[in-house]
């Protein structure tokens, strides 16, 4: 009688601590905004090799860690941060981002 009893406390402890926990997240009322406004340079002369080089870049780098956005899902000033942002998800040097973003903000490629 006393195991049956020691039993089922320790199994009654053992469910009441695997049991999930409501973690309740902290309000942030502001998220800090990156100033990416001088991050992507906007001095790269655009040629027809520019836009193609940028374009590989895009369909070869981009694409390893997840699908590709058409080039018309944001505009130029939403490029600007995800384009930086996902630069230091790759090796991708400066030049490089430079051309995929002339790619993906320069229409009717």
């Amino acid at each position: 009688m006393k195991l049956r009893l020691l039993v089922g406390l320790v199994a009654l402890a053992f469910i009441y601590g695997c049991a999930t926990k409501k973690f309740i997240a902290p309000i942030v009322k502001e998220a800090p905004i990156a100033d990416v406004t001088e991050s992507v340079s906007e001095n790269l002369i655009i040629t027809a090799e520019t836009l193609v080089e940028g374009k590989n870049l895009y369909t070869t780098n981009c694409a390893d860690c997840h699908s590709l956005y058409e080039k018309e899902s944001f505009t130029a000033e939403q490029w600007k941060p995800i384009v930086l942002r996902m630069q230091k998800n790759t090796r991708l040097t400066d030049l490089q981002r430079e051309k995929i973003y002339a790619y993906l903000t320069t229409p009717q490629f």
